[in-house]
């Protein structure tokens, strides 16, 4: 065991360091995507007292959790001196603890992962957790206040209770796996499908002290119960749920006929996932152990032995992703939850797939060579792309030097137009965030007194870049442009983070074309 033990602590640091590295990198100009999307609405709870998120793209569980976060958060800031009421906070003072929860949440799950792994084999678990723990798709996305892999905690809590209700066949082991399906339910809706574990678990038990259909309804009713709990809002705000989900079902749709099909755009990101620049071939290398590790379980899972726990590692996972699929939002986060799985089965394959070499008489150290070979196809590439990821991101990008720029330059209370959705002001700057200039007219944004806007490459570059051959979006930024003072340029090095940005002033009188570049910053040299 001590062995064991020391891998694991190996492990689980090494999880620990690539989910809180550069954890802060962004905040408050450049947070993810969708990030504001919690925290503006956890910070609004704070401030008014209404608990009710008004939110319904995903369940309120997380939002909870991360207000209780940012309520300790405020009471360690008060105590120190750095704000004396709620109206003195905004949502760029908690980001920072409220990401610290999801790394620790990402982290706890490649620890599940061991223990999943254990009812197959230390060397199982072992392998599997090392393989979570460098998962580039789940270590970028342990570092922002999002869904997924808090989700992915509580689909791969229900599938360790699950196998444990099927050591133990009682009816509290089957709610308490119920009850962790429900939790992840509450966290996203796509999280429902692991009650499909229990389920099949409860089918497959032998000599239980309860029939097969009360351990399922006590699954089924422990999840229904524990998603009430954490996202009572659904029935306590039922018209505010219905539309919300209404909506989100439509956004969601099945896929239109034509285009790629959304299995082999999801194969894609799983087999990128697995590379590291330069190493392409060592994903396809991980995709062919993922297809044999799917393969050897598929076929314990009809022959035996351990046929319900491999009924079970197989079927979720498979279903999921054929769920996915099928839809017409596709993104490569929203893969997360089959991720333990998938490192199980990539385990699977190296370990179990080696130790049938036995047959052959193949001598015991040749064996071990292997394995070793195979873990190491597995998992190195994942590492350099997992740190090579933290190093991008710890360099300073054009937010982080328009940002500087601003924060020297810019009144406080300016009105600032943002080009962009990645990149933001904190209070007590006025900010409006478009995806271009031209979706409203300049008399509007003066109407609101709006000083500056920042003009992003990734909207408008073609307008700098290739005038000629954009001329109906140059004609729609002209008058813009003719009205507006350039102050500052920040150009994106070869290798560097962010797009080209351009920061100019808002005037009341129209002024000569010109063609003058003011580039500040080191982002600019």
């Amino acid at each position: 065991m001590r062995p064991s033990l020391v891998g694991l602590g190996v492990v689980l640091g090494l999880a620990a360091v690539l989910r809180s590295w550069t954890i802060g990198a962004g905040i408050p100009y450049a947070v993810g995507a969708d990030e504001p999307e919690i925290m503006t609405r956890v910070v609004h709870m704070m401030q008014t007292g209404d608990f009710n998120p008004h939110f319904f793209d995903y369940p309120s569980f997380y939002l909870h959790l991360q207000l209780v976060v940012a309520c300790i958060r405020f009471v360690v800031g008060a105590s120190s001196g750095l704000w004396g009421s709620v109206s003195q906070i905004s949502d760029a003072n908690f980001y920072l603890w409220g990401r610290i929860l999801t790394a620790a949440l990402g982290t706890a799950t490649v620890y599940l992962v061991y223990l999943i792994g254990s009812r197959w084999g230390t060397r199982h678990a072992l392998l599997a957790a090392g393989l979570m723990a460098v998962m580039p798709n789940h270590v970028r996305e342990s570092h922002f206040v999002l869904t997924d892999v808090p989700m992915t905690f509580f689909t791969t809590l229900s599938f360790f209770l699950t196998l444990r209700a099927l050591e133990k066949q009682t009816l509290a082991a089957f709610a308490w796996a119920g009850a962790a399906a429900g939790a992840a339910a509450a966290t996203k809706y796509y999280g429902a499908t692991i009650l499909i574990a229990p389920l099949l678990a409860a089918y497959f038990v032998s000599n239980a002290p309860r029939p097969r259909l009360v351990l399922a309804l006590a699954s089924v009713g422990a999840a229904a119960g524990c998603f009430l709990l954490a996202a009572p809002y659904t029935v306590l705000d039922l018209p505010g749920f219905l539309n919300g989900f209404g909506s989100l079902a439509i956004a969601l749709r099945a896929r239109a006929p034509g285009g790629e099909a959304g299995w082999i755009i999801y194969l894609k990101h799983l087999t990128i996932g697995f590379s590291a620049d330069g190493w392409r071939a060592t994903g396809y290398c991980a995709m062919l152990l993922l297809f044999w590790g799917l393969i050897h379980s598929i076929v314990r899972a009809i022959t035996g032995p351990g046929q319900p726990r491999f009924i079970v590692l197989v079927v979720f996972p498979v279903a999921y992703f054929i769920l996915l699929s099928d839809h017409s939002l596709i993104y490569a986060r929203y893969l997360m939850p089959i991720f333990p799985f998938v490192a199980l089965l990539i385990a699977i394959a190296i370990v179990s797939g080696a130790t049938q070499l036995r047959r052959f008489n193949i001598p015991r150290p040749a064996r071990t060579a292997l394995i070793v070979a195979l873990a190491v196809v597995a998992l190195l590439p994942s590492i350099v792309s997992s740190v090579s990821w933290n190093l991008a991101r710890g360099r300073p990008s054009t937010y982080f030097h328009a940002y500087q720029w601003i924060r020297q330059n810019v009144p406080a209370d300016a009105g600032v137009i943002i080009e962009t959705g990645d990149f933001r002001l904190p209070s007590p700057y006025r900010t409006k965030n478009v995806k271009r200039l031209p979706t409203q007219d300049f008399a509007s944004y003066a109407a609101a007194k709006m000083s500056y806007a920042v003009l992003s490459s990734n909207a408008s570059g073609a307008v700098f870049d290739a005038p000629q051959a954009n001329p109906a979006m140059c004609a729609a930024y002209r008058p813009f442009l003719d009205r507006m003072s350039l102050v500052a340029v920040f150009r994106n090095p070869r290798g560097g983070i962010g797009p080209d940005l351009r920061i100019y002033r808002l005037l009341d009188e129209p002024v000569q074309p010109t063609t003058a570049v003011i580039t500040t910053g080191r982002a600019g040299k």
